[in-house]
């Protein structure tokens, strides 16, 4: 499929917000407003972002895909849990020995991709309406099983796999809807409502969004599936408001969004440095903005070329960009 500056700017956007919600995580309790933040952006920062991979799968399911996918997921997947795990160790956490299965902090998402595309192979022969449907009823169930967690990545594989589902079905010009004047104008709304909702409400857990527990672990072991419906439904609301306001020229961002998979797997370097050293604190709006500058900077940085050629064979497996430069 030929780059769309569309997916790209939408890819950009929604990196710099994972990036900078793991920037202001570490302060959600010391304040009300960052918290309602915080919970704002994980309505759908990952969906989104979730979605988007599921809109470029092929979901082939022969032997030659799934060795292809296991190349490119799973045995980075296999050396950055290694890399973090040294580099948790250098820094002193006190988390760093985990086992495979237990991937480190946001390496769950390779796991979990793997097993999107394994899934699909199933699911795309159903009709899409029922695959969806089906879907959904396994992320609605699979919280009631007390041992779900975070190990191999499967509660939230099952959780979120319905927002890849429906981003494999829906084609171009599906999306292109989203970007009518009424959407956009219901978007707005949407996102306002939401803030505020989150605001004034009760304390919600953050485990809601993050998907990696149990109903039993989250406090609602008996009505967690009518929780996890309504977190569906804002989710799925909040993503369409956000992606509907994301520009469709090509901008000075766009050429990033093809390399958000770099600034995904190494932004975690930087914010564990941070967390473990204390080096920020933001205690008023100054302070905010200027984590979100930080942010930004740790995207662009990352999406670089010399950070690109350095870490290409980790990430891809090949050395394409270092040959290149070395020829010229």
């Amino acid at each position: 499929m030929d780059r769309n500056p569309y997916f790209d700017n939408a890819k950009v956007v929604l990196i710099f917000l994972v990036v900078f919600g793991h920037m202001i995580q570490p302060f959600v309790g010391d304040s009300h407003g960052i918290n309602t933040l915080y919970m704002w952006v994980y309505t759908f920062s990952m969906p989104a972002f979730i979605f988007l991979s599921g809109f470029f799968a092929k979901g082939s399911g022969t032997k030659e895909y799934v060795l292809n996918l296991a190349k490119k997921l799973l045995v980075p997947y296999v050396i950055f849990q290694l890399l973090y795990t040294g580099y948790y160790f250098y820094i002193g956490k006190t988390d760093w020995l985990a086992s495979i299965f237990y991937p480190h902090w946001s390496l769950w998402f390779l796991f979990s991709l793997f097993c999107w595309h394994i899934l699909l192979s199933w699911f795309k022969k159903m009709p899409p309406l029922l695959s969806i449907a089906i879907s959904i009823q396994i992320g609605l169930l699979i919280g009631y099983i007390g041992d779900v967690g975070h190990t191999f990545s499967l509660s939230r594989t099952f959780v979120f796999f319905p927002f890849f589902l429906t981003g494999y079905w829906l084609t171009k010009d599906h999306l292109m809807f989203i970007k009518r004047r009424s959407v956009k104008v219901l978007g707005l709304l949407t996102m306002v409502i939401v803030a505020v909702a989150i605001h004034y409400a009760p304390e919600i857990n953050s485990g809601w969004l993050l998907a990696s527990k149990s109903y039993v672990d989250l406090g609602m072991p008996e009505y967690g599936g009518i929780a996890r419906l309504l977190v569906y439904i804002t989710s799925t609301m909040m993503a369409i408001s956000v992606l509907a306001w994301v520009p469709v020229k090509e901008m000075g961002m766009t050429k990033l969004g093809s390399r958000t998979l770099y600034v995904y797997l190494l932004h975690g370097f930087f914010i564990q440095f941070f967390r473990e050293t204390n080096l920020f604190e933001v205690t008023g709006i100054i302070d905010l903005i200027g984590v979100g500058a930080v942010s930004a900077a740790i995207v662009v940085i990352l999406s670089s070329k010399p950070i690109l050629g350095m870490w290409q064979p980790f990430v891809e497996g090949k050395a394409s960009i270092i040959r290149e430069a070395i020829e010229r």
